[in-house]
């Protein structure tokens, strides 16, 4: 049997909680086989792996450093031992064909790893890492690069995609990774409508951060309450903003009707779906530029079969069809959102059919499986094209 190629999957930590679609496409990897480089490993129960690699830097003597530093002007990634750490784990231990970086500030950190070494480089942006960051010197100059020198480039939406080219990266380079989901973990269910007409469902899963939109959700939802006194929301996530959305809620008088359910695990969040009737999900571009692909729970509520309330946000209206599968609407426009809220539920034959139609398109679109094999065809063209260029 020939050998499988292998891949090396390198993310700064394995894995962060928000960060489960890292995982099902590290996990579900068919033609390839894969190790994963990171700096530090968490949350080892909820995403176990067999075979992580622990990227730590080894300090070298004080001449050798001053040597590489201030003589051969070598960047720091050199000489304080990183660079060696890394092409000893790849090349002599590991003997790997490919590596992909996850997230394009990581890639940005690997630049000088990138253009030394001599295997392709595949790099793939998932919506914060597009920001320019304007407050570190020379990081745009340094992204600009990396989107030169990577062998492919992906993204996970159109939006990312078109961020990458205004940043310069050649069209020859830019592939498209959508954001995928086991549908069959997220299974279409029938819902029943409220009884009384009013007690409504409303769910919003995400991390809790400005792009979310929270504040538009608790504002709509407030207004929401005076056509449907029964009705409750439910968010599901942890974050910065705990406390703010918390204090907003009670500001509002609402508190009794909102849950801060905290970070769910799959399980957990596929229960709360199966209990809601509505997916609603204002994101927003931020002052800093940080903008969504698709968000992950966004795709599994749609799966199990919740309409969307949102916003034409980044990649959001690849997910959503807008009249078909959800209603859209402009950024931090409360009205809109609340009217295209109270166009689904006031229409009950509306609402069924959306559901059914958000759970179809989802696994036309966005099953796991041909995520997968899309991914591994990516990573033989980057493979082609680097034998080529040698």
């Amino acid at each position: 049997m020939a050998r499988k190629p292998i891949v090396a999957s390198y993310c700064t930590t394995f894995l962060k909680p928000e960060m489960r679609h890292i995982y099902r496409q590290v996990s579900g990897l068919r033609r390839f086989n894969t190790f994963v480089v990171t700096k530090e490993r968490q949350n080892e129960e909820q995403f176990p792996f067999p075979d992580v690699e622990l990227h730590r830097n080894v300090r070298s003597n004080f001449l050798r450093r001053f040597w590489l530093k201030y003589i051969r002007r070598e960047p720091p990634i050199v000489y304080r031992g990183e660079y060696g750490v890394l092409a000893k784990i790849l090349d002599r231990k590991r003997k790997c064909d490919l590596l992909h970086i996850y997230f394009g500030h990581t890639g940005v950190h690997l630049l000088p790893f990138i253009q030394r070494w001599g295997n392709p480089t595949v790099v793939s942006f998932h919506g914060m890492d597009v920001q320019t960051r304007e407050n570190q010197p020379g990081y745009v100059d340094r992204l600009r690069e990396l989107l030169q020198s990577a062998t492919l480039v992906m993204a996970r939406s159109d939006s990312l995609l078109e961020r990458l080219r205004e940043l310069g990266c050649p069209e020859e380079k830019i592939r498209m990774n959508r954001t995928s989901i086991p549908t069959e973990d997220f299974p279409f269910i029938q819902r029943e409508a409220p009884a009384d007409g009013t007690a409504w469902h409303l769910v919003q899963a995400c991390r809790l951060i400005e792009k979310k939109g929270l504040d538009n959700t608790l504002n709509v939802f407030s207004r929401f309450l005076e056509d449907c006194p029964t009705a409750k929301l439910t968010i599901a996530g942890s974050g910065p903003l705990e406390d703010t959305v918390r204090a907003q809620a009670e500001q509002l008088g609402i508190s009794d009707k909102v849950e801060l359910a905290g970070f769910l695990r799959s399980a957990e969040l596929k229960a709360l779906y199966n209990s809601a009737h509505v997916f609603i999900h204002p994101s927003r571009m931020t002052g800093d530029q940080n903008q969504e692909g698709v968000p992950n729970s966004m795709l599994e509520a749609m799966s199990t079969g919740l309409p969307v309330v949102s916003t034409k946000h980044g990649g959001i209206p690849e997910a959503v069809i807008d009249g078909k599968t959800g209603l859209l609407c402009a950024e931090n426009d409360e009205d809109a959102l609340l009217n295209n809220l109270r166009a689904i539920l006031n229409r009950q034959e509306v609402w069924r059919q959306m559901s059914e139609d958000a759970a179809a398109s989802i696994r036309e679109t966005f099953d796991s499986r041909k995520g997968i094999e899309n991914l591994e065809d990516i990573y033989l063209e980057a493979m082609a094209k680097w034998s080529v260029k040698r």
